[in-house]
């Protein structure tokens, strides 16, 4: 055969085959991986006191030495598992070699995803409250703002904007909770599980654990070095986490346009147009929409890396991180961002008052007649013939003189039409979770209660 040719199989191969570029970002959680399987082979007397602590001091060198950008991470070097090991035998000769005593890199880039992982979800709740305390703060200024609610993108019933605020406060509470459930089961240590059949040396899992931080052992070793469940898990949470944040950023974009010019957020947060002097265009709200499908994405293709996969490790599994981080890293600057537009909320109260249709209160007209005893279902077809009758007239629902309500039913007198209040409307919703005043008020006691703010 060519050796030229053979050359540039090898050359053409490695350069496929090295996934450093990547996986790179998991040196810390491959070292503090590694420090700990060293005091597990201490423990055995695989290795001595002497050499477990001369692969102690060199591993936390080597992390020292990546972190300045001493020891340089090119792609020659195939994976970060293989860089830290070859690093660390430069340095302290064959006793490095015996680190990877009854590991493989199988069970070992599955503890590094995990403790990646794990850091990663913690960061991300935290970004997660940090959105909801903006929320909180918005719905407290804004509870005395009455607002349109929509059902179709048509004016449906007022709502107080604190009660849409709070709205989004719960969605990132039910985020909140996925991920939190989903640590849960990141936090299993598949270390000890060799590459598919466990260790041949009787390393103690338990004590890895411990040293590691994690709250319990994989059971099965060949499902210990195979499973992405987690990541295909938290990539799903983070895809409907940007779906909630996606569909407030279209309320957004609707809402600062010039037709309805409800709100206005910080100019950093809006850009002009390369051409026409006057635009400001929502371009963070637009691209935080516009992630969502990158990070849907994400779960495509980790999804589809997976389904066809004999069980247990393979080599298709190294396409794991990519989708991981992108994933991690769209989400974590995305939650900034939208924290960022809530922080810097205005709403223009004359422009959402201007715009307030009265027919709004059709409804409160209705349930006015079934209180009257008129069934609802007749109640409703008066009110629509009303509202049908205002269209007409080209005018509001509460300009319709008392003689014309009088005409659908005795009980719509002059007592029921000055009822026809957005302010009144809004506070007649007492029930729990409903957007009368008080009830936003006991919503903005629970989310207190969540983010630890004293009453």
């Amino acid at each position: 055969m060519d050796s030229g040719y053979d050359e540039t199989l090898k050359q053409l191969m490695d350069d496929f085959h090295s996934s450093i570029d990547v996986d790179r970002r998991l040196f810390r959680v491959d070292i503090r991986g590694s420090i700990a399987y060293a005091r597990g082979l201490v423990r055995i007397a695989v290795i001595t006191d002497e050499e477990g602590q001369a692969i102690i001091q060199g591993l936390t060198e080597i992390e020292g030495e990546i972190e300045r950008g001493d020891y340089k991470l090119t792609r020659d070097l195939e994976d970060i598992h293989m860089a830290i090991e070859k690093r660390l035998i430069a340095k302290i000769g064959p006793t490095g070699g015996k680190l990877h005593t009854g590991r493989s890199r199988n069970d070992q880039i599955a503890t590094d995803e995990r403790l990646y992982l794990r850091n990663a979800i913690d960061e991300i709740i935290t970004l997660i409250t940090a959105c909801q305390q903006a929320l909180h703060q918005l719905a407290e200024r804004t509870i005395e703002v009455i607002f349109p609610g929509y059902t179709h993108l048509q004016q449906a019933q007022p709502i107080r904007f604190a009660h849409y605020a709070m709205a989004i406060f719960s969605e990132l509470e039910r985020d909140k909770s996925r991920f939190s459930d989903c640590r849960k089961r990141v936090n299993i240590l598949p270390l000890g599980s060799g590459a598919m059949a466990g260790s041949a040396f009787p390393i103690d899992r338990t004590f890895l654990a411990q040293e590691l931080g994690f709250d319990g052992l994989s059971p099965n070793s060949l499902d210990g070095v195979s499973d992405r469940d987690f990541i295909a898990e938290f990539i799903s949470h983070c895809s409907i986490l940007m779906i909630h944040m996606s569909r407030a950023c279209e309320d957004i974009v609707i809402w600062s346009s010039t037709e309805f010019g409800y709100i206005t957020v910080h100019p950093r947060l809006a850009t002009g147009s390369s051409i026409m002097p006057q635009k400001k265009n929502p371009d963070a709200a637009e691209l935080l929409r516009g992630k969502s499908g990158r990070v849907i994405g994400d779960l495509i293709t980790i999804l589809t890396v997976l389904k066809g996969l004999p069980h247990a490790y393979n080599k298709d599994m190294q396409e794991d991180k990519e989708p991981l981080f992108d994933a991690l890293d769209t989400v974590s600057i995305g939650l900034s961002v939208f924290t960022a537009l809530w922080q810097s909320m205005a709403i223009r109260q004359d422009r959402v008052t201007k715009s307030m249709d009265d027919a709004m209160l059709a409804t409160d007209l209705a349930d006015y007649l079934t209180k009257c005893g008129v069934p609802f279902r007749e109640g409703h077809g008066m009110v629509a013939a009303l509202v049908d009758e205002s269209i007409s007239r080209s005018c509001g629902l509460r300009d319709l003189p008392v003689a014309t309500y009088q005409q659908y039913s005795e009980h719509l007198d002059e007592r029921a039409v000055a009822l026809l209040q957005f302010d009144e409307s809004a506070d007649k919703r007492t029930v729990l979770g409903g957007t009368a005043r008080e009830a936003v008020v006991e919503q903005l006691a629970w989310a207190k209660g969540i983010l630890g703010v004293k009453a």
